[in-house]
């Protein structure tokens, strides 16, 4: 049975939910990090079951900004 509120649908598919399968992924990551790659599984996670293409974008964008303060912090360690 669909429950919207607890179990959606587009996040229960296959073997685990994808609230466990972030919470797994972002251990140990610093929280700004862990929001930002934690937003993104969500959305890669649901893409083809809610949003589309979309919400492909929307990852996108969350794993921009991880990469943009990567690569601050790479280019403040050369300086």
């Amino acid at each position: 049975m669909n429950d919207p509120v607890n179990h959606p649908q587009h996040y229960t598919a296959g073997n685990i939910e994808c609230i466990d399968g972030i919470e797994s992924a972002i251990e140990g990551l610093p929280p700004d990090e862990a929001y930002c790659i934690g937003t993104a599984i969500k959305y890669l996670w649901r893409w083809k079951r809610k949003g589309g293409v979309e919400d492909l974008r929307k990852a996108q964008w969350f794993i921009n900004r991880v990469i943009a303060k990567e690569d601050n912090h790479e280019q403040r360690d050369v300086d």
